[in-house]
């Protein structure tokens, strides 16, 4: 339907009435603005907020996923924490262990040194020479025992690296003397092998050579060692 408005001064009202919302014309308005600085001003302010909202999207998205990775890598942490926890805790029995087997091979060092000793020189005897007394030269004290013509002096208490031992004996063969210092050195047991003495006595109207040998003990190498079990089963 068509209007005519024939009266001039009167506004004709919009049909259907009430207000309108209109965008405001940006080009008319950049039209009206003449200065330079100012319509640079305007387009830095665009640029800033047209930045910032791309950062704020960005740094949005990257948040959510260092959140989502941080949650994995604290999932992670409390997985090696337990086990960090448990590998310290065997750390600690590993070396309870280790510290209990040094004092038993301690021990187990020194309380044999006599056993070894014996057992050396017993191999080492040549044939026509016989022993008449072994005697600790260590500074702790010792105990003697005397069997027969023999005496033996044995100190179980004289640390491994402090045992000094005097062997008195006498034999009919010289040879057998060298014999038994060249057997004597080559023990495993034995170290510093020293012959002091070397003299002749008379013994039932017989000559024999009545020596004096010195020597230390030493821990042999694990090859010549051999453990056995306390306890077999016998069938």
């Amino acid at each position: 339907m068509i209007e005519i408005n024939l009266l001039p001064g009167l506004k004709r009202k919009a049909a259907g009435g009430g207000a309108r919302f209109k965008m405001p014309n940006l080009g008319a308005v950049l039209s009206n603005v003449k200065d330079p600085w100012l319509l640079g001003a305007i387009a830095a302010g665009v640029v800033a907020i047209g930045g910032n909202a791309a950062l704020y999207t960005v740094n949005t998205a990257r948040l959510s996923r260092l959140t989502t990775v941080l949650a994995g890598v604290q999932s992670e942490k409390r997985r090696y924490d337990a086990v960090a926890a448990q590998k310290r805790q065997a750390e600690r029995a590993r070396d309870s262990l280790a510290a209990e087997l040094t004092i038993i091979r301690t021990i187990d060092a020194d309380r044999f040194i006599w056993p070894h000793l014996l057992d050396e020189i017993t191999k080492a005897l040549p044939q026509y020479t016989w022993v008449t007394q072994i005697q600790n030269l260590s500074s702790a004290p010792a105990a003697t025992t005397t069997t027969g013509t023999t005496t033996g002096t044995a100190t179980a208490d004289v640390s491994s690296t402090d045992t000094r031992v005097s062997i008195d004996g006498r034999t009919v063969d010289i040879q057998a003397y060298t014999t038994f210092l060249r057997q004597l050195t080559a023990s495993p047991w034995i170290t510093d092998v020293q012959a002091t003495r070397a003299t002749t006595v008379i013994e039932q109207d017989r000559p024999v050579t009545e020596f004096n040998i010195t020597l230390r003990y030493k821990r042999a190498d694990s090859l010549y060692i051999r453990t056995v079990p306390l306890v077999e089963s016998v069938r």
